[in-house]
């Protein structure tokens, strides 16, 4: 081979070689930008909108018993109706027996949830939990994206405002459970979506963890569990929770375990009361 016949050759394959290499290159920032944007879709928190085959548990009371460490602790109830604005959520936590003496604990919880968006328009709380009173109210102002909250001290007289940014829809730590029955709730399945108490907003990872058969007091149920941990937030780090649904569209919440710091509490559906 000639002198001028092997630079061609290897012009031609330098050329060549460099086509390849920016192939390769344009091939593998192709695919990580792939799985950067896999992963960011994947991490992404959202509220997503309820099927149109999903409806609210209008008029029915949930009425949980309280278990702390095996002992009898009180009462949780939840009722859900319809209000001229959407759907109604109230709730109430009482504690009893020895547990009362202890620590007396008498909350009640409202909310407002927009049954389209499934987004909480406002919460209003009152708490009695050992000597503390406390009065909360939130509202959620979605077109300026921000949450406000006025709290006042029920033994002080100090009243308390903030304001805090939001993403363009949230739920609240009890819709939320209503929420997840929305879902479709597969073995395997794991959404995170954001949750505000009256304060910075908390993101909330789900995980579908499998099917099971429990029994409670109400009786014996095919079940899905489901665990749910707060990831972001000021809710990060102060508890993990499993719920059971059942196994069904209605994905009725029959049984809680939460776990905060050493406390463990049991929450066990005793029945449903329908409302009048």
């Amino acid at each position: 081979m000639s002198r001028k016949s092997f630079l061609s050759f290897r012009g031609l394959s330098f050329r060549t070689a460099l086509a390849v290499r920016n192939l390769v290159l344009l091939v593998l920032v192709l695919a990580c930008t792939r799985i950067v944007m896999l992963a960011q879709a994947t991490a992404s928190s959202r509220i997503l909108s309820p099927p149109s085959s999903y409806h609210f548990p209008e008029d029915q009371k949930f009425v949980y018993s309280v278990q702390l460490h095996m002992l009898n602790a009180g009462t949780t109830t939840i009722l859900i109706q319809h209000s001229a604005a959407g759907e109604h959520l109230h709730s109430t936590a009482d504690t009893s027996g020895v547990t009362n003496k202890l620590f007396p604990v008498h909350d009640t919880f409202d909310a407002e949830v927009n049954p389209t968006t499934f987004c909480t328009q406002w919460v209003t709380r009152h708490a009695e939990e050992g000597s503390r009173r406390l009065d909360r109210k939130i509202r959620l102002n979605y077109a300026a994206a921000k949450v406000l909250v006025d709290d006042f001290d029920l033994k002080t007289g100090k009243a308390k405002h903030g304001e805090f940014d939001i993403p363009g829809c949230v739920t609240d730590i009890v819709s939320g459970f209503f929420y997840a029955s929305s879902l479709s709730l597969t073995p395997g399945q794991a959404e995170i979506f954001p949750v505000n108490d009256g304060g910075k907003t908390s993101d909330v990872k789900i995980e579908v963890e499998g099917r099971g058969k429990i029994k409670v007091p109400i009786g014996e149920f095919q079940t899905i569990r489901v665990k749910a941990e707060p990831i972001t937030g000021p809710l990060k780090g102060k508890g993990r929770l499993w719920v059971w649904f059942t196994d069904d569209p209605k994905h009725t919440p029959v049984q809680m375990r939460s776990k905060l710091g050493f406390a463990s509490l049991l929450f066990q559906l005793q029945r449903i009361d329908k409302s009048q």
